[in-house]
Formats: C-alpha cells, sequence, structure tokens
C-alpha cells in the first residue's frame, strides 16, 4: 500500500520552543540589529566582519539548543505519511528530530558557501565562517542563508 503525501509548512514558532530567537516577534533580532545591515547583499559588501560576526553567533545558539516535541512529533509521521516539510526556518532541527525530506526555503545556517559561485555549498556544522574562509576556487565564503533583496530558487 502507498503512503499518503503530507506537506508541513513550519516557520520561526516551531523553532522558537526549542531556544531560537525569532527574528520578528517582540524582542526579536531585528530590534536588535539593522537587517539591511546583516540579512542583505549590500551589509555583505559594506561589512563582511558583522554579518559573519551576527551569522556565527546564530550558529553558536543553534549548537546549545534541541529540538522540542513539535519537531519530534512531525518526524514521527514519517511512520505513517509520507512527509515534506517546508520551512521558513535556517536551523537544522527538523533534521536533528529525525525529519528526512526537508525544503528550507531562507536557506541552512549550518552550511556556507561560495560568494562567486553558489553552486558550492559546505556542511560547516556549528563551526565559525571567519574572513579568509574560502571555497575551492579561492571566493569567500559566506553563509547559506537567502538574504532580503536576493532571490530563493537558485540557492535551493
Amino acid at each position: 500500500m502507498q503512503m499518503k503525501n503530507l506537506i508541513i509548512l513550519t516557520g520561526a514558532g516551531m523553532s522558537s520552543e526549542s531556544g531560537i530567537r525569532t527574528f520578528r516577534d517582540s524582542g526579536g533580532l531585528w530590534e536588535e540589529y539593522d537587517v539591511t545591515e546583516v540579512a542583505s547583499p549590500m551589509g555583505w559588501a559594506l561589512n563582511r566582519e558583522l554579518v559573519l560576526k551576527f551569522y556565527n553567533e546564530r550558529r553558536q545558539q543553534l549548537a546549545g539548543c534541541k529540538p522540542n516535541a513539535g519537531h519530534f512529533g512531525l518526524a514521527a509521521l514519517e511512520k505513517y505519511f509520507d512527509v515534506h516539510i517546508i520551512t521558513q526556518n535556517i536551523d537544522n532541527l527538523h533534521e536533528r528530530a529525525g525529519s528526512t525530506k526537508i525544503l528550507h526555503l531562507h536557506g541552512e545556517l549550518t552550511k556556507a558557501r561560495s560568494t562567486t559561485d553558489p553552486s558550492l555549498i559546505y556542511e560547516i556544522g556549528y563551526n565559525d565562517i571567519r574572513q579568509g574562509d574560502k571555497c575551492e576556487k579561492g571566493s569567500q565564503l559566506r553563509p547559506h542563508i537567502v538574504w532580503f533583496g536576493e532571490g530563493s530558487s537558485k540557492y535551493g
């Protein structure tokens, strides 16, 4: 018997219970940071150190967080359904809970990519990206995140 498909959309509320700071809520990251300074191509061009610091801090925070009951519940559904999760979240909590088919619309915090060739993507775990960290073609690595002003289709 073929399993039925189940498509699940998740966002910031899913991971906030795990201690992940949201961007838009009261007390969120956008109250502390100007979005154009840390999450845009313009911010990257003007102050790479600040952008790298911002995402390195997010990655360090993620290292100390654990999936919550919601993440584990969705993973458990794979016993009964062909589950596909589409998430706006950049964390890896769905994966850590055991979900296997996840599409990250806005990128993934535990990956870095080339600044000149977006197809060169590297798993970095919870390690920092520093100025001078380069891809195999010699260009600076950047967070594998879709920033404001960028399209998401080529970063899938």
